[in-house]
């Protein structure tokens, strides 16, 4: 048995499909020069810059969200506090004061977690 093939003739006429053609270039350029003014604007220096602040933002935060993670808690849950915090210590103009703490604890959380992840392997 053979098979019959059914051709499908396309129904415009050659002006609707030549005018379709022309709105498609049209997008095209369109598109063309939109990705050219973006490629431009991105590779602005105050544009970089802003790339460049927001990525070490997100690393220094997902950092922080890894380390806060075992506690169950999150960037966005202790920002608020710790905006207190620190509104309280502007305040009362005790910066210096709370930076030797910061560092001091930042220091000992530092050691502790060193002392965690590598045990005294020279115990008698």
């Amino acid at each position: 048995m053979e098979t019959q093939t059914v051709e499908i003739k396309d129904q415009r006429t050659d002006k609707e499909r030549k005018e379709e053609l022309i709105r498609q270039g049209e997008f095209y350029r369109i598109g063309v020069v939109h990705s050219k003014a973006q490629v431009k604007q991105a590779a602005r220096p105050e544009a970089l810059f802003h790339s460049a602040i927001d990525h070490a933002t997100w690393s220094l935060r997902s950092k922080v969200d890894s380390l806060l993670k075992p506690s169950g808690a999150n960037v966005a849950t202790m920002l608020p506090f710790a905006l207190k915090i620190i509104q309280f210590v502007r305040h009362r103009r005790m910066g210096k004061a709370a930076l030797g703490v910061t560092v001091l604890l930042g220091a000992a959380g530092a050691y502790l977690q060193y002392r965690r992840t590598h045990p005294d392997t020279t115990a008698y």
